[in-house]
């Protein structure tokens, strides 16, 4: 029996490659269509977030020529993981599955059908999952190593070489709507789901069209939000560095009292200021990762909305407002 299937594409100033992206989304949909693996009334829904060209104009362009895309675009921009939970959240209850994935057509539309598959077998999440990553750059293929070891190494329960090209069935997305953290990190959210779930394996190919929008820097942040959102081990690292340093200390005094003893009470500068350094270092390093906590904890005791719709494009027109609150 086919099911409902909403396509999420969060896009952020994507006008280079919407137009190729619809129409081979269009042809994919068809497909799967006639198929008989999803329905009729099938669709796509593209958030736009924020964008400053001309996005938004072209997904209501869209919208109008053919009524399988939505539109939805947010007040201002809140960033990918905002704007594909506004997407989700929109999907949830207006279909029984959703797939998840980024506009740039890096991602292979044809790995859809197994998704698809493998929800009919009883997955209620199904990942995509790079099978390698041959066409990134030593130091992109490197970081992104270390990231996931990282994250594994702090206990954090996460799939390797998976972002956000998913599907989520709407029992999943219902599990989703409980978690009401500021700190999106949907990567690690999703298996925290606890559902029967499996991977896809495909070939990730290079950007269409426009600029990658995570640079390094943003890539940096993104990992840092991921790690102090669902690990406490770094603080824990705090309180065994204090301990260690201590434990250094109580030796260094008795060094210096056998010295005192010995008469050889002449210090030397390089250990003086060898020791100054490293427990200036560590105390700084621990403020900080204390700090990101704190940050974190303020964030989420103002309850702030996570994202605030503008417009809904849908079959009922222009909606002003939508009725989820985040």
């Amino acid at each position: 029996m086919p099911n409902k299937l909403m396509v999420v594409i969060p896009c952020y100033n994507e006008e280079e490659v919407l137009p190729e992206t619809s129409r081979r989304l269009t042809e994919k949909m068809h497909s799967l269509m006639e198929r008989g693996l999803i329905t009729e009334d099938s669709k796509v829904l593209l958030v736009n977030d924020g964008s400053k060209d001309r996005t938004w104009e072209i997904i209501t362009e869209l919208h109008k020529a053919d009524p399988m895309y939505e539109g939805l675009t947010l007040s201002r921009n809140r960033g990918h993981q905002n704007a594909l939970l506004a997407g989700l959240m929109t999907a949830r209850g207006r279909c029984d599955i959703s797939i998840s994935m980024d506009a740039d057509l890096q991602d292979d539309m044809d790995a859809m059908d197994k998704f698809i598959e493998k929800y009919q077998e009883g997955c209620e999440i199904v990942y995509g999952v790079r099978s390698k990553r041959e066409k990134d750059s030593f130091f992109k293929r490197e970081t992104a190593l270390m990231f996931y070891r990282l994250m594994s190494g702090m206990g954090v329960d996460i799939v390797y070489n998976h972002a956000d090209y998913r599907l989520m069935s709407n029992r999943a997305l219902d599990a989703l709507s409980q978690f009401t953290e500021v700190n999106l990190f949907l990567r690690g959210l999703a298996p925290m789901e606890g559902f029967q779930s499996d991977v896809v394996y495909y070939e990730r190919s290079e950007r269409f069209a426009g600029e990658s929008k995570y640079p390094f820097k943003k890539m940096l942040a993104f990992a840092i939000d991921g790690i102090t959102s669902f690990s406490v081990k770094p603080l824990r690292l705090i309180t065994n560095a204090g301990i260690v340093v201590f434990l250094v200390s109580l030796l260094m005094l008795l060094y210096a009292f056998i010295s005192w003893i010995a008469g050889t009470t002449v210090t030397g500068w390089t250990s003086t200021l060898a020791s100054i350094w490293m427990i200036g270092g560590i105390q700084l390093l621990s403020l900080g990762v204390i700090g990101e906590y704190i940050g974190k904890i303020y964030n989420e005791t103002k309850r702030r909305p996570r994202f605030i719709i503008d417009r809904y494009l849908n079959e009922r027109g222009d909606d002003p407002v939508k009725d989820y609150q985040p």
